[in-house]
């Protein structure tokens, strides 16, 4: 791997795309948890992640996607090989009739104001989701009855072959967290999302009203990865972890939160491994009790 690096390092230099060594994760990243990366590799635009990825894939270094590092746990022992963290592109977002196109890099915030300032509706579910636009068509993120692929029209994708492609939403399988992405690998660029006029102060005010549910029933000020465990169906997991008196519960300093059970949060100093070990005790307290599975939501990156 040493040579490796070493070569994608020499490439890196030449093509003037701006990196750092032995990063530690946990600095970029809601959980703040996580080891160091060989490499963090923050490319300014689409055209030097592009050549990034390739610098990589002649190299051999295996890559690692990184948005807003919302919904991540990174292991203790950090990840061999590159981080390409696409937090450091360029923003890159326009209005095109009621087409609205966003560079993968922005968060979610930002392009639903953009959005409003438009008088664009039917984003306003993403509003404070903290995440970014390739994260978030990653994985099909949602939040109070709305989810992405009800918005999303296109993605342009860099495919691991290195080409680049505009693929409609429809291709992408998007499911309850979910995408074809997981699978094959592609990298968002940019995203097209199909949205109708509507009243700019409507949309501010329901904006708001959403943040304000958020900050009054989840635990916004410890650092978490969002909601720990997917929705078991005909069921919410918080209230299964709450009915087995799992408020609170901890592991080290990994702990159900007191405000929310569906989310773990960082009480100071967690660990990738009491996460891991809460959320597995949890889920097993929940099977016996109730007969239901939990499974994690949180991306477990090793």
């Amino acid at each position: 791997m040493d040579l490796e690096l070493a070569q994608l390092k020499q490439g890196l230099q030449t093509e003037h795309i701006p990196y750092c060594e032995a990063e530690p994760l946990s600095q970029h990243c809601t959980f703040h948890i996580g080891g160091p990366a060989d490499l963090l590799i923050r490319p300014a635009d689409k055209t030097a992640l592009c050549r990034a990825a390739a610098l990589c894939r002649a190299a051999g270094v295996r890559t690692y996607l990184l948005g807003n590092g919302s919904n991540i746990l990174f292991s203790d022992a950090g990840f061999r090989g590159a981080v390409l963290d696409l937090t450091g592109l360029q923003p890159d977002i326009r209005a095109e009739g009621e087409t609205l196109y966003a560079g993968a890099g922005c968060t979610l915030a930002r392009v639903c104001h953009a959005a409003q300032e438009q008088a664009l509706s039917g984003l306003e579910f993403a509003y404070g989701i903290p995440g970014t636009v390739g994260g978030a068509v990653y994985m099909n993120a949602g939040a109070y009855g709305g989810e992405i692929r009800d918005v999303l029209l296109s993605a342009e994708i860099l495919q691991p072959d290195g080409t680049v492609r505009t693929v409609p939403a429809a291709e992408l399988a998007l499911s309850y967290r979910h995408s074809a992405l997981e699978e094959n690998g592609g990298c968002v660029l940019e995203a097209a999302f199909a949205l109708y006029r509507g009243d700019a102060q409507q949309i501010e005010a329901r904006m708001e009203e959403l943040m304000e549910r958020r900050r009054a029933k989840q635990p916004l000020d410890k650092p978490s990865a969002g909601s720990t465990f997917k929705r078991p169906q005909g069921a919410f997991a918080a209230a299964l972890i709450e009915q087995c008196g799992l408020r609170g519960f901890r592991v080290g300093d990994a702990a159900i939160s007191e405000k929310h059970c569906g989310f773990v949060v960082n009480l100071g100093h967690a660990s990738c491994a009491d996460v891991l070990s809460l959320c597995e005790q949890v889920s097993a307290a929940v099977l016996q009790k109730t007969g239901i599975r939990l499974e994690r939501e949180i991306r477990v990156v090793e």
